[in-house]
Parts: C-alpha cells; sequence; structure tokens
C-alpha cells in the first residue's frame, strides 16, 4: 500500500534507508489521541460547509473511534514507511473507507496537522505540570504550622545570614513555583490559538471555517497569518523555557536539601523510601531522589538549547527539521514531571532535625543585623552602626561568646549608647521577633502568609 503522501511526481519509491532515517512514528505516536480530536473536528467541519456529506462524516467519524480503540490497546500496526503517526491514522482511515477516508485530508496539510496536534498535547502537558507545581506547593505549605516553632540560618554567599522561621523559608519555594505556575498560564495563552486551517503555508481556496474547528478543539482563538503558523514554532521555545526555569528551581532545592542531610548541617532527615544505599558502605544513606532531581534539570536546560539552535536559522515557512522539535519538548516535560511527582511526597515525609538546628541556631552571630538596626532606631548613623556591631562581633568571636553573652559593659566599650534594651534584640528568637516589614520572618507577617496561601491553593479536596 502506497503512502498517502507518496506517488504522484515521484517516480520510484523511497530507499528503506530513508524511511528509517525520517520516521518520527517512534516517539510521535504519543499525539494519537490528540490527531484523531482534531481530525472529526475538521470532518464535521468539512460536512457543515458541504466539502463532504453528513453521511462521509459519521462514517469517518466512527472509524477514527475505532482507530483510536486499537491505537489505546496497540494493536494497530507500526510501519515504518508511513513515517509519522499522522499518516499511520490516515492509513488505518483509508484501509476501511476507502475514498471517503482519503476526503478527509481535504482542506488540511500535515504543517497544520502536527502544529494543531502537538498544540493540543502541550497545552495538556503545562496543565498537568500546573497540577503537579500545585501540589508541591501545599506540600511545603503543609509544614508551615507544625514547623512555625523552628528558627532555620538563612545564608547568604553560603555564609550564615540572619535568622528566619522554617515556615518563611517553606514559603520561598511556595513563591517560587507561584511564579512557575503564572509562566505557564501565561504561556497558554500563546500556545492555545489554532493552526488547523491553514494547510500548508498560504491557506486554502476552499470554503472552510476555522474558527469551528478551533471552538471544537477548545481553542481560545485561531493564528493569524498562515505563513508564520507553518513556520511557528514559538511556542515550544516558550514551553521548554517555562519548564527549564522550574527545572533551576528544583536543582535549587535539590541541591540546598542534600546539603541539609549531610552530617555537617544535619538539618534534616530524608524519608528512607527516598533515599538508597551503598554497595560497599553499609551505614550510607544517600539522597539519591534529590541528587537525580539535580542531575535530571540539566537534560531539561539542555533540550531548551537544542530547540533554540533548530529553529533559529529556518526560512519561512516549513521545514522538516521542525520534527525534530518533539523528542527535546516531550522529553522535558516528562523529566520535569517525574521530579515533580517525587518532589511533593518528600517535602511532605522529611523530618527537620530540630535538636541539631537549635543547638547550633546561635552560631555566626544572625543577630548581628538586628542589633546594628537597634542603634539606627535610637538615632545612630547606619555606617557607625555597622562599624560598631562589626568590632563587638570581634570581640565576640575573640571571646568565643555569642552576642547575647556579652556583659553589657564590653558592649558599652564600643558602643556607649547601648542600655539594657539591647537585650531585647540579642539572640535569634529575640532577632526574629525584631522583624516587621512586610515580607519578612516577622512571625506576624509569616502568619499572614500562611493565611494568604492557604486561601490561594486551597484545599486538596
Amino acid at each position: 500500500m502506497e503512502s498517502p503522501s507518496r506517488g504522484g511526481v515521484f517516480s520510484e519509491g523511497t530507499d528503506s534507508r530513508v524511511e528509517q532515517f525520517a520516521e518520527s512514528i517512534s516517539f510521535d505516536r504519543r499525539l494519537y489521541q490528540h490527531d484523531i480530536r482534531g481530525s472529526q473536528a475538521h470532518a464535521r467541519m468539512l460536512a457543515d460547509q458541504g466539502l463532504i456529506t453528513d453521511a462521509e462524516c459519521e462514517s469517518i467519524c466512527g472509524a477514527l473511534d475505532e482507530i483510536r480503540l486499537e491505537l489505546d490497546n496497540g494493536t494497530l500496526p507500526m510501519r515504518i514507511e508511513l513515517e509519522d503517526i499522522h499518516m499511520h491514522v490516515e492509513q488505518a482511515l483509508i484501509d476501511r473507507l476507502g475514498d471517503v477516508g482519503r476526503k478527509l485530508h481535504t482542506a488540511r496539510s500535515r504543517n497544520d496537522q502536527v502544529s494543531t496536534d502537538f498544540r493540543m498535547w502541550v497545552r495538556e502537558a503545562l496543565r498537568e505540570t500546573d497540577q503537579l507545581l500545585l501540589e508541591l506547593q501545599r506540600a511545603f505549605l503543609g509544614r508551615c504550622e507544625a514547623d512555625f516553632d523552628v528558627i532555620l540560618p538563612a545564608y547568604t554567599h553560603l555564609q550564615r545570614a540572619q535568622p528566619v522561621l522554617a515556615p518563611h523559608y517553606w514559603l520561598a519555594y511556595v513563591e517560587k513555583f507561584q511564579r512557575d505556575r503564572e509562566r505557564i498560564a501565561d504561556c497558554i495563552k500563546r500556545v492555545n490559538q489554532c493552526s488547523l486551517g491553514v494547510a500548508a503555508v498560504a491557506g486554502t481556496s476552499l470554503p472552510i471555517d476555522r474558527q469551528q474547528t478551533a471552538a471544537a478543539l477548545d481553542f481560545d482563538g485561531i493564528t493569524r497569518n498562515s505563513l508564520d503558523t507553518s513556520s511557528d514554532r514559538d511556542f515550544v521555545l516558550e514551553s521548554a523555557f517555562v519548564l527549564s526555569v522550574i527545572a533551576t528551581h528544583l536543582s535549587g532545592w535539590a541541591e540546598e536539601w542534600i546539603l541539609w542531610s549531610t552530617v555537617e548541617y544535619g538539618f534534616i532527615k530524608c524519608p528512607h523510601a527516598f533515599c538508597t544505599g551503598s554497595s560497599i558502605m553499609p551505614q550510607k544513606v544517600n539522597p539519591d531522589v534529590l541528587e537525580l532531581t539535580r542531575g535530571k534539570s540539566a537534560r531539561v536546560m539542555g533540550n531548551l538549547q537544542t530547540l533554540v539552535l533548530l529553529t533559529k536559522g529556518l526560512p519561512l515557512a516549513y521545514n522538516r527539521d521542525l520534527q525534530e522539535d518533539k523528542p527535546p519538548l516531550f522529553d522535558s516535560f516528562d523529566t520535569i514531571q517525574s521530579c515533580l511527582q517525587l518532589a511533593a511526597p518528600l517535602v511532605a515525609g522529611t523530618e527537620l532535625q530540630r535538636e541539631r538546628i537549635a543547638a547550633g541556631i546561635e552560631d555566626g552571630y544572625l543577630d548581628a543585623t538586628t542589633l546594628m538596626e537597634h542603634m539606627i532606631r535610637a538615632g545612630m548613623p547606619q555606617r557607625r552602626a555597622h562599624h560598631l556591631v562589626g568590632a563587638i562581633v570581634g570581640e565576640a568571636m575573640q571571646r568565643r561568646v555569642s552576642l547575647s553573652e556579652l556583659p553589657l559593659d564590653v558592649l558599652q566599650q564600643h558602643a556607649p549608647e547601648l542600655d539594657g534594651s539591647v537585650r531585647e534584640v540579642l539572640g535569634s528568637r529575640n532577632a526574629i521577633e525584631a522583624f516587621q516589614s512586610e515580607g519578612s520572618t516577622a512571625p506576624e507577617r509569616v502568619r499572614e502568609q500562611i493565611q494568604y496561601w492557604t486561601t490561594a491553593l486551597g484545599d486538596k479536596g
């Protein structure tokens, strides 16, 4: 049986080596649900426009349902010479209906067909990813009340900086993943424009209704320029970028928790169900899920680079190079979703090592900035207060004590303006209580944010 895309001007068959080289059925078969749905919408539009009869439309749609079922069950034979999923579906239709099946491709090219199918798949994958991000946000939010009493050291330059409440830290990741979800929502606006009906490159002389098929396929509208649409893969690049940003957030979180799980930090204990052992060292509990999350993020970022390079020099309009856009994006979605599926239960199941954290929370002079701001509130210029607190920290380091352990007279040797009220801001707990600004780790501000996100993210049900 000759491929529907072959024959006519061709005087000889395709070399078998070319068939193997050019096939995409090995990866684009996952578009079959979208291809069949798009084909049924196209058939109904053709019937409404009088380009096929109602009876022919019903035969086509019924046969496509049968083909979908065979693809669901894996019983439709895959043939390299048919190249892609679109030709497999069409050939199966022709095998069943003959010339009626051949009418389906009226006013349609594989260029707009592939673009439409891919847009529907990407739209669905973005929404699935958004749901997984929501579950991860809820996992972080779900820790906040139980961990409210825990103070963690916040770092800059990987050096201890200031104290923060544990829920303030958890909500930092809720914020990051919210921006990812907002990027997804914005990306969907451009993905969700229907390509069907632009045909190969210039449109069609046949009386079709693009708005009808767009509405039937739940698109927000139609693409406006046939030439642009035939070549456009901006929606692929943008999706790959959104996934790459998610990957950076996941990788940063994984790196942090890998460090936190070490003996040197000792902040967390990951659930053993998400760790593995060593083949030679029996004591090891390795955070492999976190390490693989960090490692797999590189693939997602590399896929973005691949797609940018794939499209950077293509002239208008369609070029076969664009067949290669699917494996990188499929892989990026698969990778991010697999990471997110494990991230939420890992976050929920990880234990804070409270005693270890509390035992070291005064290390690093986390209350130094709060002491400086106490002096500023008393009227001292910021630069002078900064200098004096530096000298006080130096004194504490020499004595090997915390700032709160320095006697008042020693503090006054450096800053005579200080009085007994300074005790109210020394120590990590007092420093936490001293914060006031919106967005800070002040307990009342953190509680406001917990309430905000509890409302924003809703119940799991």
